[in-house]
This record gives C-alpha cells, structure tokens and sequence, in this order.
C-alpha cells in the first residue's frame, strides 16, 4: 500500500475548474493511511495542490464522476484529532467547518484500528456525516487481521466500507456508498459525569449557525481551544468569559486533566469495540520487516542502516547522476551537438557580439543557462527525485524522522525536518520549498537558514569530494566542520529566534518493496515542477551575469570579495570563484578545482576555500526561492549572516590547523 508517499509536493494542474455547488467529498484521516491514493483513485487524476488561504499548507481538490452524478473530492491534510496542535490539522478542521462536506470519509489504516477509531468519535460527536474506510486492506489480510464490518457499523452507527487504494479492492462498492449514503447519525460516547455536566452548560450558550456540532464543540471548548473560542457563535447575552468561567474550574478541578480524560476515554471505548470486531490469527513474532523497521528507528543500529543508505544515495546520485550522466549531457550532447549547432545559428542571425554574447557568449541563456539546467542539474535532481521517491514508497522516511527527532530538537526542529534537510543533498533550491510542510515559521526560518549554510547540493558536494580526492584527512576535517556548523549555528538560532518547543509525532507506516508506478509518477511531477520553477531561474541568472559583464558591475564585485579572500589567506584568483558560487554554488566550486589543477591552492588553503565556498551564500536560484518562501526580508539577513559567517568560519579553520601544525 503506497497510499502515504501517493502526494506529490508539486503537481499537474486540473485540466478544468471544479464548478461550484457541487456535493462535497472530504477525506481525512492520519498521515500514512492511503488518503491521497485513495483520493488519485476516486478523481482518476493525479490532481494539483494549491496552498490553503492564509497558509504554507497544500490541499488537493479534484471533481468525480459516477453514474451521472458529479462530486467535488477534497484530500485535507493529515490530522489525528479535533484539537489541533499543528498547522496541517488546523487546516483540516477548517475544511471540515466551513467546507459543509456532504459526505466525510475517515480514511484508516485497517491494522491498527484501536488508534485511529477515537478520531472517528470525534467525527461522530462533530455531526459530520461520516462513512469510515478501513483502507489498506491487503496489508491488513497480510497481517492477518480480520474485521467484522457489520458488527463495527453497529457499534459506531455509521457506514463501513473496506478498501485498498492501492489495488482498487472495494471502491466500486465505496461509490456505490457514498451515492447512496443516508443521515444516520452514529452513536455518542459518554463521559464523566463531571465533563458530561459542564459541557452540557457550554452547549446552552452556543448559537444555531455553528457548523460543527454543538457537543463536540463544547469538549473541545471545555479543553481550551482558543481558536475555537474566537470562531464559534454565541448568544448576544453570553460571551467567552462566561465559556471560560464554566470550563476552569473543570479543567482545574478534575483529577484528570479533561485533555486526558476525554482520550482515555475514546481510547477505552475503542479498544472495547475493537476487542469485539477485530480477529488475528497472525503467527507470534516479529517477522523480519518488523525487526528492520525497529532496527531503523533504534539509537544504535539506526546509524549504521543510515549511513549505507547515504551510501547508496551518493553512488546513485553524486556518481551515477552528477558524474556519467552529466559527462554524456555536458560534453557529448551539449559540447559536440546542440552548443555548436545554436552558436552557427545566432552567430548567422545577429552579427553584434553584444547579443551574440548574452545567448551564446561565455555565460550565454544557452551556452551556460540552458546547459547547466539541462546538462548538469537536471541529471542530478532526477535521478535524486528517483531515489527520493524510492525512499518516500518504502516508508523508511519516517523511522528516519524518528530516529534524528532528539537531536533535532537541540536545533529548534523536530524530526519533520529531516525530509527537507535530505532533500537539500539533492537540490537546496526545492528543498527550501519543501520547508513549507514545517508546523510553525520559527522551524521554516530555521531549516531555511540551515539549508543555506551548511547542506550543500548534490552538484557541489561531488565537486567538493572531488577537490578533496585522495586526501582522507582533508575530508574528515570538512565533514567535522560542515556537521558542527550546522549543530551549532540550528542550536543557537533556536535560541535566538522566539517560539515554542516544536511538537512532533507520526503514524509509522509498515516497511514496503516500493511500487515502480508510484515511483515514476512523482518522479514525472517533481522534473515537471523543476522546469516549470527552476529552469527560469538559471535563465535569468545567465541575463544578469551578461548585464553584469556588459555594465561592469560583475567586475567590481569580484573587486569588493578580494579583500575576504585575502582574508582567510587564498590568492586573489578564487574571489571570481566565490562570485560564481553566488549565480551556481557547484560552478563556484569548479572554479575552486580550476585552481588545484594550476597549482594556486593546495594543502591548508585548499581545506580553508572548501569550508568556505561550501558556506558560502545560497545560489541566486535558493535566495529567489528564500525570497518566494520566506520574504525579502528573512531573506536578505539569512544572506547577510551567512557572507561573513563563511568567512570567519573560514578563518578560524586555517588559523586552527596552522597552530596545530597540521599538514595536509
């Protein structure tokens, strides 16, 4: 079941709007139950995303079409329950409230149904119209878990209906319900008395034009839900004082917080449903994918597993894609066909060098542009979305998140982080978009600045190990720099920057073989999305080098970055190095290996222009995207620490090795 790796960051538009008025599809449900599958195969399409009004948060919207009737199909962020804690279910709960969904199908993951049926009460309680889809079925025959689908529809007093996505097993009969769905209402769980009383008080004061149900309001008011409180609908004579007044002395007063006492509750009830609808005769035992995925996750085997799967990562992408492949683009296709081929052309069409310069000169839109967004990046971002996907579909993305959620934390992050952080190795410019699924602007600023200083790209990183190519004690002593870098500059900056602790929690799928559809599919959006986005980018940047050239601006800033060069003691040469790096971080750095090959930096030097340039400020395409994500003026100062920052870094390398005595 490849349901929790289905949506795609960057998607296909829909080729026609939905029209207004139709009935309304909601899905909801935990991450990783097959919701977004689920919604690809209601809709037939592999539907755009466009961000919630007001938010980084992205939200699916397709239209079906079944026996003549057609349905607006809504694919809402991943929740686990009402009170919301993150971003994404915020965002969902709005849907929920002022979308008026006709029918809401809770998408859960069949095997681990005593955790997921408490959202489902909520549901109930919310007076949604709820139909519940025990998804992932053919993982739940699998683990050989069977459900009593009649006996579960008595007990909760709604429709039940088991699917797999990922086969297309029971959603001819989920249509045939959701057209024929009625208003059954489900059962209501009681709680204590004491809660039960107050809630009862709350649910007088609240007015008619509430949405949600006026019972599951009232709870979520009792726990304190200030967003709640300031949305919700209350007679002319009452106000939220007099909700708070009603609710303090519960939540003050009750032995059990009311949070817990209500989630024990569902919990409990739950498990009481489950214990009589739920069979197993699943062998006792881990079996192997088991003990591999607990073994992902542990603090000491996790480490090991991580490493060969960088491994695996680099030979894939930092040599298959950044070294063959970008050899055959670069120097075959490029080099020997299309670059001869358009320079005859341009060369016949304009005869003033001027112009012939800026679309076939030494930084031309084409000669430099369009080749390295053809020849050497897109080789190396597609064969990165191909291992990404990969990744993504075996479900090893979240034990990954969980093993580094700890140390992330040190860093104002949470493990969440670790899926644009891995990005960054690929390309930093798409992973700073990714940045957006982060919960709160503290960690998107702080994975942004993260990004920009010290995670450099695929195409840098294989220059760079190619500077530092038989010289092991060099390398060791980057990495040490780059991972301190990175630790000390996340640590202080959580310090720094003002917001809570961030929250982090995640349903883990199972470990899975990856499905190759699945695969090529996101990988086809995320390359369709990289031209779309990024291609314009280099562009643009070939336009500006051309007009710095032409203006003489380009010369005066090589000018302005000498002194910092001659600073951390490299020779003059390597500040037009460095100003490349600022138009393609990758391009800098093979300006860097220009000057080994001459003889200029070697030793020591060469240690101090490698930490340096991989420090250095994030490319023009990352500090468009910076801008785009973040704004010109987080921006800008990212770009601001970072100039200097680089160099001082630098510094204090060169000088360290130097009273060491180190030899390189």
């Amino acid at each position: 079941m490849k349901g929790s790796a289905a949506k795609s960051d960057c998607c296909r538009q829909m080729p026609e709007p939905v029209p207004e008025g139709l009935p309304k599809l909601v899905l909801v449900g935990c991450p990783n139950v097959g919701k977004s599958l689920l919604f690809n195969r209601l809709t037939g399409a592999y539907v755009a995303v466009s961000n919630y009004p007001g938010t980084t948060v992205e939200v699916s919207r397709g239209k079906a079409r079944w026996k003549d009737r057609e349905f607006e199909v809504i694919d809402t962020p991943g929740m686990y329950s009402l009170r919301c804690l993150t971003e994404e279910e915020r965002v969902a709960r709005s849907i929920l409230l002022h979308e008026r969904a006709d029918v809401v199908l809770h998408v859960v993951d069949g095997k681990n149904l005593p955790r997921m049926l408490p959202l489902t009460m909520q549901l109930i309680e919310a007076e949604l119209p709820v139909l519940l889809v025990l998804n992932m079925a053919d993982e739940t025959a699998r683990a050989g878990i069977s459900i009593d689908v009649p006996a579960l529809e008595e007990r909760l007093g709604i429709p039940v209906v088991i699917t797999s996505s990922a086969t297309g097993q029971g959603i001819d009969e989920l249509r045939e319900m959701i057209l024929n769905r009625g208003t059954t209402a489900g059962k209501r769980l009681d709680y204590p008395a004491e809660i039960e009383k107050a809630a009862g008080e709350i649910e007088s004061l609240l007015g008619e034009s509430l949405v949600m149900g006026k019972r599951a309001a009232a709870f979520l008011l009792l726990q304190g839900d200030k967003e709640l409180l300031q949305s919700v609908t209350v007679d002319a004579a009452t106000d939220a004082d007099e909700i708070e007044r009603i609710a303090r002395p519960v939540r003050n007063g009750a032995r059990q917080r009311v949070d817990y006492a209500l989630a024990v509750s569902r919990q409990e009830a739950a498990r009481r449903i489950c214990e009589e609808v739920v069979s197993s005769d699943a062998a006792t035992g881990l079996r192997f994918g088991e003990r591999l995925s607990r073994w992902m996750m542990h603090p000491f085997y996790g480490i090991p597993i991580l490493l060969v799967s960088l491994y695996a990562l680099y030979e894939f992408v930092g040599v298959f894609g950044a070294q063959t492949a970008v050899d055959f683009l670069e120097n075959t296709f490029f080099g020997e066909y299309i670059n001869p081929y358009v320079i005859r052309i341009v060369s016949a069409i304009l005869p003033w060098p001027i112009l012939r310069d800026l679309f076939v000169g030494q930084y031309g839109v084409v000669t430099l542009g369009l080749r390295y967004a053809v020849a050497i990046i897109l080789p190396i971002v597609s064969t990165f979305f191909i291992a990404f996907s990969i990744i993504e579909d075996t479900g090893y993305l979240p034990r990954l998140a969980m093993l580094i959620d700890r140390l992330f934390k040190k860093i104002g992050l949470n493990g969440r982080a670790v899926i644009p952080m891995v990005l960054g190795f690929g390309c930093d410019t798409m992973a700073t978009m990714v940045t957006r699924t982060l919960e709160t602007k503290r960690e998107r600023v702080l994975a942004t600045l993260l990004l920009s200083l010290a995670i450099p790209c695929s195409a840098q990183l294989g220059v760079i190990l190619a500077l530092l190519a038989g010289n092991p004690k060099a390398l060791v002593i980057w990495i040490i720099v780059m991972v301190l870098d990175f630790l000390l500059v996340g640590y202080l900056g959580a310090k720094v920057m003002p917001g809570a602790q961030p929250v982090f929690y995640m349903e883990v799928p199972p470990l899975r073989l990856p499905r190759w559809r699945n695969v090529l599919t996101k990988t086809y959006t995320r390359v369709e999305w990289y031209f779309k986005e990024i291609l314009p980018m280099f562009l643009w940047a070939s336009v500006a080098i051309w007009l710095g050239q032409l203006t003489g601006v380009f010369d005066r800033a090589v000018q302005a970055i000498k002194p910092a060069v001659a600073f951390i003691g490299l020779p003059a040469e390597t500040a037009v190095a460095f100003l490349f790096g600022f138009f393609r971080r990758d391009y800098g750095a093979a300006g860097l290996y220009d000057l080994k090959r001459s003889g200029l930096l070697h030793g020591i030097p060469l240690v101090v222009a490698v930490v340096a340039m991989a420090l250095f400020l994030p490319c023009i395409a990352q500090f468009t995207m910076n801008v785009k994500e973040r704004g010109w003026k987080t921006a800008i100062g990212i770009t601001a620490f970072i100039f200097p920052y680089a160099f001082l870094v630098a510094w204090a390398v060169g000088k360290s090795l130097s009273v060491l005595g180190v030899t390189l």
